[in-house]
């Protein structure tokens, strides 16, 4: 099995939320941050290059974040690793957003509904541990 390229590092999180440059992404990304510990308990760390994670678990892949987020240019992208599967009607409260397979990509926070994220996030949290511990 190969190594996975998006590993956690010992790179400062404040530094890299900091250095984003739209300033309506850099709170946005530390308004997420505040909700994601919240939700896990855990303390942030950096997962490559430019993914803020929290906690973690073993797959057949490798070491991922149980939940994280990358202030991205064009979008707040939210990683919710069990993906959406049974969140369809708190994806259809949160306000403006897009999916992926496991990314919730979000243009800024104002649109959407934050309470409903919170939601989102903390499912997403209890669902990996209880499939994978911790």
């Amino acid at each position: 099995m190969a190594e996975p390229k998006t590993t956690k590092t010992k790179a400062s999180v404040t530094a890299f939320l900091d250095a984003v440059d739209n300033d309506t992404r850099r709170a946005d990304a530390k308004a997420v941050l505040k909700l994601m510990r919240d939700a896990t308990g855990e303390k942030p760390a950096m997962w490559g290059a430019s993914i803020v994670g929290f906690g973690s678990y073993r797959s057949n892949t490798g070491d991922w974040p149980i939940v994280g987020f990358s202030p991205r240019k064009t979008s707040l992208v939210l990683y919710i690793m069990p993906g959406f599967a049974g969140h369809e009607r708190l994806l259809a409260r949160l306000g403006k957003h897009k999916t992926g397979k496991s990314c919730l990509y979000v243009n800024k926070l104002a649109d959407v509904d934050r309470e409903v994220l919170a939601e989102i996030v903390t499912r997403s949290v209890a669902e990996m541990r209880e499939k994978h511990g911790g």
